[in-house]
């Protein structure tokens, strides 16, 4: 079964820093493509950015600059470092598969506020 368990959220004021981790397990991790993603109250998912297999990285525009992803095989485990905040960034954030974004986890909170 797989499973991607998300963790990091919080409060933040604008400008702060989080780093969002998701553990993997169910599947080959180091053999997927991955992605975070996000939602925003009423609004659509969103993708923000996404690594490869070798650690190509891809990011929107809206974060370009300012998040940054990695991943670690060894561990299961993705990343998020979301630096510079800013409230339009509150949403919740999901890992996801980047070939069928479904596949994503329950995801982690992060509300930007002063």
């Amino acid at each position: 079964e797989v499973q991607l368990v998300e963790s990091g959220g919080g409060l933040v004021q604008p400008g702060g820093s989080l780093k969002l981790s998701c553990v993997a397990s169910g599947f080959t991790f180091s053999n997927t493509h991955m992605s975070w993603v996000r939602q925003a109250p009423g609004k659509e998912l969103e993708r923000v950015s996404s690594i490869s297999l070798i650690g190509t990285t891809w990011y929107s525009d809206s974060v370009k600059g300012r998040f940054t992803i990695s991943r670690d095989n060894a561990k299961n485990t993705l990343y998020l470092q979301l630096n510079s905040l800013k409230p339009e960034d509150t949403a919740v954030y999901h890992c996801a598969k980047t070939a069928d974004v479904n596949v994503r986890g329950p995801g982690t909170q992060v509300a930007v506020s002063s």
